[in-house]
């Protein structure tokens, strides 16, 4: 088992003027102990690999990789084969060594055309669309289009994984772990090492570090707070047939078949009330809690009481099911 901690593979870097390394791509990773270097498999880009710079300024060559998953990220190459391993399944979420990982990254200009490094941009871009222009007899300059400028690319350019569906690819992180019969609609939003752990509707926020369970919703504009703007280490999840609602939020938490109505953000500061139907009927005051208190715990109803304005948590039996034809991807 020891060696289920290693992971390799060949990919295909893109090298700058500067020698940056902007991006790689592995389009298959094996875990364990790597092959010596007589025994490793060919790499395979034969036809993709450009020793020349292009127009962009980029080289593009094979590299052999070897991580050891329990340590940090040690360079651009090492932190693309960890992303790639989680959005290829081969690691979920919060299992491997992440830390540091903006540090070894740079930050690039994605565009239909590749990466490019941001110092020489607009010259750059020039010259790719003079090309592009006359590799057709002088017809009009072919557009550069970008699409975001960042340290991470989406995921989709690289690893499209199976029985997902993805309303709009620049909101899904390369890192993202997506689960089959995973479905992100537009408005939804992917970081990585985040993602979900089954069947799942995606229409609002999962953070960086959060983990989403079987069966389970997060409603339109709702949020997940995750670690990575604030620095913390607590890792906040959802679990089995849950419901985030729409515009809700939570800053704990959820155990199984639990539900935050439409609007409402726990935090783990949130003072919550306790219904109990018993101390009720008594007419015995109700336990406030913390909404840290309440992490976790299964069968809960998160619900603002309309009258008293007063946030409460319910017993729930059962929770949520999802539209099984609507996941079936």
């Amino acid at each position: 088992m020891a060696d289920q901690r290693t992971a390799w593979g060949w990919g295909l870097a893109s090298i700058d003027a500067a020698g940056t390394t902007l991006d790689v791509w592995y389009p298959k990773l094996t875990l364990g102990t790597a092959p010596s270097p007589a025994d490793r498999p060919a790499p395979g880009f034969d036809a993709l690999v450009r020793e020349q710079a292009d127009a962009r300024g980029v080289r593009r060559i094979p590299i052999f990789t070897v991580s050891n998953l329990d340590a940090a990220p040690t360079d651009a190459a090492d932190a693309y084969l960890r992303l790639h391993l989680l959005s290829l399944r081969l690691a979920k979420p919060n299992t491997i060594n992440l830390d540091g990982i903006f540090g070894v990254l740079t930050n690039v200009v994605w565009t239909n055309y590749g990466p490019f490094a941001i110092e020489d941009f607009a010259l750059r871009k020039m010259d790719v669309q003079a090309a592009a222009a006359n590799a057709v007899n002088g017809a009009p300059s072919a557009n550069v289009e970008v699409m975001l400028v960042d340290k991470m690319p989406r995921m989709v350019d690289y690893v499209v994984p199976t029985g997902v569906r993805i309303g709009n690819a620049d909101r899904v992180r390369l890192g993202a772990y997506l689960s089959e019969g995973t479905t992100v609609m537009h408005e939804g939003f992917v970081n990585f090492n985040a993602g979900t752990l089954g069947v799942s509707m995606v229409e609002g926020r999962i953070s960086q570090g959060v983990v989403v369970g079987n069966g389970s919703d997060i409603g339109g504009g709702a949020s997940i707070m995750g670690t990575l703007s604030g620095g913390g280490k607590l890792r906040n999840s959802i679990g089995e047939h849950s419901l985030l609602g729409a515009n809700a939020g939570i800053g704990i938490s959820l155990g199984d078949n639990c539900v935050v109505e439409a609007g409402l953000y726990v935090t783990a500061g949130t003072k919550v009330t306790v219904y109990d139907k018993a101390k009720v009927a008594a007419g015995e005051p109700l336990d406030v809690v913390k909404g840290s208190d309440l992490s976790g715990k299964n069968n809960i109803l998160f619900i603002r009481n309309s009258v008293s304005g007063r946030i409460e948590a319910r017993y729930r039996k059962v929770g949520i099911a999802l539209n099984e034809k609507l996941h079936k991807n």
